[in-house]
């Protein structure tokens, strides 16, 4: 059952990245909050890290992959990303807070890891961001007023991706710390799938605000 839940994890969280990747490309934006992306990037490159100098790991291989695809979604978010914000944000400063959103989420990993070790570091941050994305995501719907750069394939994955740990760790390792934040992710994900839902009903993404959303190839 352990084997199964965090294959069937690692599997639905590669097709929230894949997804990411076609999603932002095809609407010319991100597909991922940026503090949910550069935390979820930092978590990954520390945690591929210390898995491989302990040993080579299944977890490390496919956190080295993670890794890969959100240099992709990274890639995105800095070719797209200024184009979401208002007018006063200039280059530099989308590049300065781009650093600093990243260096920060850096940060917080490693305050995790010199305050709880590895083992409890890695689930209670990847819980603790994982319940941060959920509520970005509904958040990203209603500023873009609508599901561009979002799809129903990424809400579901990212639901049922960490439903399957919240169940090993919450459950049968009996964690009543992450079984709580699981259940909060998955109230917040089972929110978010239903707007994706009931917007596709509609039949239609709808359209930035071209008050506030500059054309991406704006100086």
């Amino acid at each position: 059952m352990e084997l199964f839940l965090t294959l069937f994890s690692a599997v639905a969280w590669t097709l929230v990245y894949a997804e990411a990747i076609r999603v932002g490309l095809r609407d010319r934006t991100y597909a991922m909050p940026v503090a949910a992306l550069a935390l979820n990037f930092a978590w990954e490159a520390t945690y591929a890290t210390t898995d491989f100098l302990a040993g080579v790991s299944a977890q490390g291989v496919v956190n080295v992959v993670w890794a890969a695809a959100d240099v992709v979604i990274i890639g995105t978010y800095l070719r797209f990303g200024r184009a979401e914000l208002p007018e006063f944000v200039t280059r530099p400063l989308f590049a300065g807070w781009s650093a600093l959103v990243f260096a920060g989420a850096f940060a917080v990993q490693w305050l995790f890891l010199a305050q709880f070790g590895t083992h409890d570091a890695s689930r209670y941050s990847a819980f603790l961001q994982n319940l941060l994305m959920s509520g970005l995501f509904i958040a990203l719907y209603a500023g873009r007023r609508g599901s561009r750069g979002q799809s129903l394939v990424i809400a579901v994955a990212k639901w049922l991706g960490t439903l399957a740990p919240t169940v090993l760790f919450g459950v049968i390792e009996d964690a009543p710390f992450i079984l709580g934040l699981g259940v909060l992710c998955s109230v917040f994900d089972l929110a978010y799938v239903a707007l994706l839902a009931r917007q596709g009903r509609g039949g239609r993404r709808e359209a930035p605000l071209a008050s506030t959303v500059r054309s991406p190839a704006a100086p």
